[in-house]
């Protein structure tokens, strides 16, 4: 048994983090429906590099965190869809969205009002700067995020920024954040009975993900600058090899003792990190002739056989062709396609494993609507009365 079977999540999101934070619930047992408006499919479904798949509504950056979900369509702005929603509401656990703050409000449908229905639901709202505050009403994405938190002046080399991630890192770290306030939501209610409500901003997830940034600053003044590939520490920094780069980690100095001694330079260990730090310039030079010695694979291998972190810099695709990462399950591939996307693909999972009843991938990503039916008749609508949902274009 998987940890939330038997729990209902009500998914009213759009593009990457609402729907990965209900994707791992759903992942672990939930019963997630996914809820679109019948003319405006969420953003995702027509996003990535796959033109075939978004012209079909099941772009990559939508079937990315679509598995494990029903799928079907709601105008929320009918009487008649919000009324559909208020059924299902009864019959939940959880309901995700992320609109912009007052939103759902305005529509009847904030957590006040549903509450009301089921006073066990948790309510999770997620947001670019949460509800409240100066800044509570505009509206961001993961790049927008990224340079009003201080992540993209902290990134890049001291000659090139700022500079942005390559890939939506606070996007999907706020959907981890998300599933993370939802289980403990769900744990709390265990004890408690009753419901919650969940204010999540993608700011704040920015915030922590630079936690040790954040305190370093409050307490010395000091904002972290951009230092490209090096660091503080010559011997936790980048090199050049013979036909790429190598990234080394002897980061403390039990390491850095390893990775001298393994280099055949044991006389430049150092005692303690502010002589590393004093003497960066002269080990930098060192180590940047000695890397030029050997290739990126070469010094990955014979240095983590000394217990030196380490390890060549890689692309996407090498890292995917690694066979270390089949026997993790990180990746799970439908290689007959799914209904409205014909051919293989695959999608990561989850990002840790459990001895049982741990994260798989029980269905593909659905084209849109594809169990409106179903769950109208779970609610007790029969042939009629989709029909008349139908004839007012509330589904």
């Amino acid at each position: 048994m998987r940890p939330f079977e038997g729990i209902r999540i009500i998914d009213i999101t759009h593009v990457l983090a609402g729907p990965f934070a209900a994707y791992q619930l759903a992942l672990l047992g939930a019963d997630v429906i996914k809820i679109e408006h019948p003319d405006d499919p969420d953003q995702s479904r027509d996003s990535g590099p796959d033109l075939a798949g978004n012209l079909a509504n099941m772009g990559s950056y939508f079937v990315t965190q679509g598995s494990n979900k029903r799928s079907i369509t709601l105008d929320l702005k009918t009487e008649a869809g919000r009324k559909v929603l208020y059924k299902l509401v009864a019959t939940a656990d959880v309901l995700v969205e992320n609109f912009r703050p007052g939103a759902f409000d305005t529509l009847g449908l904030g957590y006040e009002a549903l509450s009301a229905i089921n006073p066990k639901l948790i309510y999770c709202s997620i947001s670019a700067f949460g509800h409240g505050g100066v800044r509570g009403n505009q509206t961001a994405y993961d790049h927008v995020i990224q340079a009003t938190s201080g992540i993209m002046a902290a990134t890049g080399t001291p000659e090139v920024n700022p500079i942005k991630f390559g890939a939506p890192a606070i996007d999907y770290a706020t959907g981890t954040m998300g599933a993370f306030a939802l289980s403990a939501a769900l744990f709390q209610r265990e004890k408690t009975g009753r419901g919650q409500r969940i204010d999540l901003a993608m700011l704040d997830v920015a915030l922590m993900m630079q936690a040790s940034h954040v305190a370093a600053y409050l307490r010395t003044g000091k904002g972290a600058k951009p230092s490209g590939n090096k660091h503080v520490h010559a011997t936790n920094s980048a090199y050049h090899t013979k036909d790429g780069m190598v990234m080394l980690g002897a980061s403390n100095l039990r390491q850095q003792k390893r990775l001298w001694a393994a280099l055949g330079r044991p006389e430049l260990a150092k005692a303690d990190n502010p002589t590393r730090t004093a003497d960066r310039d002269h080990e930098e030079a060192v180590l940047a002739d000695i890397m030029l010695t050997r290739s990126a694979d070469e010094w990955e291998v014979y240095l983590q056989s000394k217990h030196v972190p380490a390890a060549r810099v890689r692309r996407m695709e090498e890292t995917l062709a690694d066979p270390h990462l089949a026997s993790r399950g990180v990746v799970h591939m439908f290689p007959g396609g799914a209904p409205g996307l014909p051919g293989p693909f695959g999608v990561p999972v989850a990002a840790f494993k459990l001895a049982h009843g741990g994260p798989q991938i029980d269905s593909p990503p659905r084209v849109m609507g594809a169990d409106t039916d179903e769950v109208l008749q779970e609610l007790g609508y029969d042939a009629t009365g989709i029909a008349a949902l139908r004839a007012q274009k509330a589904v």
